[in-house]
C-alpha cells in the first residue's frame, strides 16, 4: 500500500476518535475517579515517551548527551525554574557533554 494510504487511515482514526469524544456522557466525565485517571495516564504516557526519545535510538538503548539534558532539566523542575530555564539548562547540558564528547 501507498504511504498516502495509510496517512488517510491514521487521518479517518483520528477523526473518530475525536468525533467519539464528543460522545461520552457528561455525567461519566464528572466524575472525579475518571478525572484522576485521565490526569494520571497523560502525565504517564508523556513521561514514557519522554525516556523513550532519550535513551533510544532506533532498537538500540544509548546512553548519550541526551540523558545528561534530561537530567539537569529534571533539576532545574525540581529547582522550581521557570519552563524556559528548563529548556535552556537542558540543552546547555547536552551542547556541552558533546562538547566533551558524549557524542
Amino acid at each position: 500500500m501507498s504511504v498516502w494510504v495509510w496517512i488517510l487511515v491514521a487521518c479517518a482514526a483520528a477523526f473518530v476518535t475525536k468525533l467519539l469524544g464528543y460522545l461520552v456522557p457528561r455525567k461519566l466525565l464528572a466524575n472525579a475517579r475518571i478525572a484522576r485517571v485521565a490526569g494520571t495516564l497523560t502525565i504517564g504516557l508523556l513521561a514514557s515517551l519522554t525516556v523513550a526519545n532519550t535513551v533510544a535510538t532506533g532498537q538500540e538503548l544509548v546512553v548519550d548527551a541526551r540523558l545528561g539534558a534530561l537530567v539537569a532539566a529534571a533539576i532545574a523542575l525540581w529547582l522550581k525554574a521557570p519552563f524556559l530555564v528548563v529548556v535552556i539548562v537542558g540543552a546547555a547540558a547536552a551542547a556541552g557533554l558533546r562538547l566533551l564528547g558524549a557524542a
